[in-house]
C-alpha cells in the first residue's frame, strides 16, 4: 500500500525544476531527484504559485489513485506521500509532496507513446488501433477504464510511455503512471468539492480515443478488463491515514466520484 510519513522531513536540499502544466492549469508543476545509494527517486509537487505557495492536491490524488491500482491489482508506478519542508528561489515551504523510484529495470530504455506512435504507425492508423496492433490492447483498455473511473484530465502522449528492452528484445508499455490530475484537482474548497458533478462528462487531454472519457468507454467495447470488484469497504484501504491531510468532505467526494463512476463501467 502507498505509505504516508506525517513526519516532517527536511528535504530543503533538493533541487526543483518548473515543468509547466501540460492541462492549462494555472500555476506550475515542480520536480525534483535525488541519488542515494544508488537508487533514483523522483519528487513532485502538487500545482505551485509563486505567491501563494502549494495550491493544488494532486501529490494527493497519486496516492489515492495508486491504492486503487493496487486494490483493482494493476502493475502500476508506486507513489510515497511525504510531509517535507522544502525551499523555493530563497523560500521555505511545508507542503505534502510524492517520491517515487525508477522504474526502469536493467537495459530498458523509455520513449513516450505519441514518439514512437509517429516512427513506427501505419498510414491513416488511429492510436488505439496502433496499440491494438503492437499487442497492448488489454493494457490500453486498462487504462482507459481507469481514467473513466478518475477522470484522468491529463493522459496525453508522453504520460503513457514504452519501455524497450535491450536484453529481452521486448518493448512494453510501462506500468501506469501520473494520475494527479484526476478527481477533484479543480476544487480548492469545501464548498467547491460538494457541489462538484461526480458523473460529469469533463473534456479530457486523451491520446487514445477522444475528449471524452464516457466515450472512450466505447472502444472497449463489452470486455471487462477489471476483475477485481470493488465495494464499499474499499474506501478504508484506500483513505486510510487521509484524513489528516483531506477534510471529510474531500474524502467523502472523491470516494463517492470513484465509486459511481465504477457503477457505470459495471452497467455497460
Amino acid at each position: 500500500m502507498a505509505t504516508i510519513i506525517h513526519e516532517k522531513q527536511d528535504l530543503t536540499y533538493l533541487k526543483w525544476s518548473h515543468i509547466r502544466s501540460s492541462s492549462g492549469t494555472a500555476g506550475t508543476f515542480l520536480k525534483a531527484t535525488s541519488t542515494l545509494g544508488g537508487k533514483k527517486t523522483y519528487y513532485k509537487l502538487s500545482n505551485f504559485d509563486p505567491v501563494k505557495g502549494v495550491i493544488g492536491h494532486e501529490c494527493i490524488n497519486e496516492i489515492i489513485v495508486d491504492r486503487l491500482l493496487t486494490l483493482l491489482g494493476i502493475d502500476h508506478l508506486e507513489y510515497e506521500l511525504i510531509n517535507a519542508n522544502i525551499e523555493i528561489e530563497g523560500r521555505i515551504f511545508s507542503t505534502y509532496l510524492c517520491a517515487s523510484k525508477d522504474f526502469k529495470k536493467a537495459g530498458e530504455s523509455k520513449i513516450a507513446l505519441d514518439d514512437f506512435y509517429r516512427t513506427n504507425s501505419n498510414p491513416g492508423e488511429s492510436h488505439y488501433d496502433f496499440c491494438k496492433r503492437m499487442g497492448w490492447q488489454k493494457y490500453i483498455d486498462t487504462m482507459i477504464v481507469i481514467d473513466f473511473l478518475i477522470l484522468n484530465r491529463d493522459r496525453h502522449g508522453a504520460n503513457i510511455e514504452i519501455l524497450r528492452n535491450a536484453r529481452s528484445h521486448t518493448i512494453e508499455p510501462a506500468p501506469y503512471f501520473d494520475h494527479g490530475v484526476s478527481l477533484l484537482y479543480s476544487c480548492m474548497s469545501d464548498e467547491e468539492a460538494a457541489s462538484f458533478d461526480l458523473l460529469a462528462d469533463n473534456p479530457c487531454n486523451n491520446f487514445i480515443g477522444s475528449f471524452s472519457c464516457y466515450d472512450n468507454l466505447n472502444l472497449i467495447g463489452d470486455t471487462k478488463p477489471l476483475k477485481y470488484k470493488l465495494t464499499e469497504s474499499d474506501k478504508k484501504f484506500i483513505f486510510e491515514g487521509l484524513d489528516k491531510v483531506l477534510s471529510k468532505t474531500f474524502i467523502s467526494k472523491i470516494w463517492e466520484m470513484i465509486y459511481e463512476r465504477y457503477k457505470v463501467y459495471e452497467n455497460l
